[in-house]
């Protein structure tokens, strides 16, 4: 008779979900990933990457990404640095794309926990407080997070990392 195995709380489960659909991520700076869950059921994902029907960046659809995995250049720009240059970005963030998956397929996230990789930008903090997200669980500290949490936690979001 075998060992009886430990199942993992619905946190681990939930965030590892999360990190095997960043694997999905075309981004080639940090594949970022968040799975939207009500009631312990996934109600979407989403992972960052160029919109639907665009080229991918590892194809060039994103000018900032293209010039990181290619010698840091792009047309006239010099090199790009970690959290520089963010409007030359096209990728849509994990999170946004979540939200945006469920929206397109007509399904409420009002009072829904979102589980993301990292922790959210300000733009997509934004995004949860509006959608209605009343918790997110993270795995990682995305560095430019101070604003953001400062932000949910007043908009009386709960914010916690795995």
């Amino acid at each position: 008779m075998s060992e009886p195995t430990s199942r993992p709380s619905w946190d681990v489960y939930f965030m590892d979900i999360a990190h095997v659909v960043a694997r999905r991520s075309n981004c080639c700076s940090r594949k970022v990933a968040a799975l939207i869950i009500k009631d312990k059921r996934i109600i979407s994902t989403g992972y960052n990457g160029t919109p639907r029907g665009t080229a991918n960046c590892d194809e060039g659809g994103c000018a900032r990404c293209w010039a990181r995995i290619h010698g840091g250049e792009t047309a006239g720009s010099g090199t790009v640095q970690a959290g520089m240059q963010l409007e030359e970005c096209t990728c849509s963030h994990g999170e946004e794309n979540a939200i945006v998956q469920a929206s397109y397929h007509g399904v409420s996230i009002k009072g829904a926990t979102l589980y993301t990789t990292f922790s959210p930008c300000l733009m997509c903090a934004k995004m949860c407080i509006n959608s209605g997200i009343t918790e997110i669980i993270f795995a990682a500290e995305y560095p430019l997070n101070d604003t953001a949490g400062r932000l949910l936690e007043e908009a009386g979001v709960t914010l916690r990392k795995l």
